[in-house]
């Protein structure tokens, strides 16, 4: 593949610029297949803010992460050449001028395909990812791992934060509910019905607690039933694991489950036609010995195993 991370061990981990997994930093569109892209906007933040630098943090320990999956047995690069974009331009306090910023950066890699891998910033970003994403596929299926719906319909009368992208995206067109899925919700909530609510604009939803009594393999035959035969799109906000092991995020609730198990789950979604994802909520300044950082880094590695699974699935099929 053109663009692929360095195996030489040239140079130690801990030196050069920080790029994720060590990818080559390209700002282009041509000879890619996946585009990790940061997004360092935390405006949209309600509680605590910092999420602007998780970019920034997750490339610093990525260089820890390496090219292949004992779980898939593939080196990600045998099927898909991947850069490091480096970072949406963002206008920090101005929401809509970098939604428009991001449809201008991303819209490009849907038309071509390019499957991007967003770094944020806070959760407010994922409708900008989805806008630029409906311009070439139309509304897509989500599967989003969450403690929060973020289907509020405003915060302090603002209509745009990161509570509410979701509902934002269903009342644009940018996402089918009917064939989306939200995981993991859990912890006190600012009504007995907001679950409901998010039911009602059509999503599947499945608290922890639900997932903890379903089980993982009853988890992954819901999901699937529900996005089969959909053009997914993957949001997985790092507070839906358990703050002991993720604290570095904006709104942590307790009571969530165990890296682990969020990566079982992440593996065996192999053969869903992912289009996009994004890892959201990284916020450096509460997280203790980079262990957020870490988590979304690997979580990032599963995805784009993800997206090879599907490139190799593709180039099987023509043959």
């Amino acid at each position: 593949m053109k663009y692929q991370q360095d195996p030489t061990f040239k140079e130690p981990r801990f030196s050069g610029i920080s790029t994720f997994m060590r990818l080559p930093h390209v700002k282009t569109t041509e000879d890619v297949d996946v585009a990790v892209v940061g997004v360092p906007f935390d405006t949209g933040q309600t509680f605590r803010t910092g999420a602007r630098l998780g970019p920034q943090a997750i490339r610093n320990f990525s260089s820890l992460v390496r090219c292949s999956s004992n779980h898939h047995k593939i080196n990600i690069f045998d099927y898909i050449s991947a850069v490091d974009y480096g970072d949406i331009p963002v206008v920090p306090g101005f929401i809509q001028e970098t939604y428009e910023n991001m449809v201008d950066v991303l819209a490009p890699m849907y038309e071509k395909e390019i499957v991007p891998i967003v770094m944020g910033g806070d959760h407010s970003i994922t409708l900008g990812e989805l806008r630029a994403a409906a311009k070439h596929y139309g509304p897509v299926s989500l599967l989003h791992f969450d403690a929060h719906t973020d289907t509020v319909d405003s915060y302090f009368g603002q209509k745009y934060t990161h509570g509410t992208p979701f509902r934002r995206a269903v009342e644009e067109g940018l996402i089918d509910p009917a064939s989306s899925i939200q995981i993991g919700m859990r912890g006190s909530m600012n009504s007995v019905n907001e679950y409901d609510d998010s039911r009602e604009l059509g999503f599947e939803v499945i608290t922890t607690d639900e997932l903890l009594e379903m089980g993982i393999p009853a988890l992954i035959s819901a999901i699937k039933n529900r996005v089969k035969g959909h053009k997914v799109f993957l949001s997985f906000d790092v507070d839906f694991v358990d703050p002991a092991f993720a604290p570095g995020t904006g709104t942590p609730e307790v009571g969530g489950i165990y890296p682990r198990e969020a990566f079982k789950i992440l593996r065996q979604l192999a053969d869903i036609r992912f289009i996009g994802f994004d890892v959201v909520e990284v916020l450096p300044a509460y997280d203790h010995a980079d262990i957020t950082s870490a988590l979304a880094a690997n979580v990032m590695f599963e995805m784009m195993c993800l997206a090879a699974l599907n490139k190799k699935t593709a180039v099987l099929d023509i043959k």
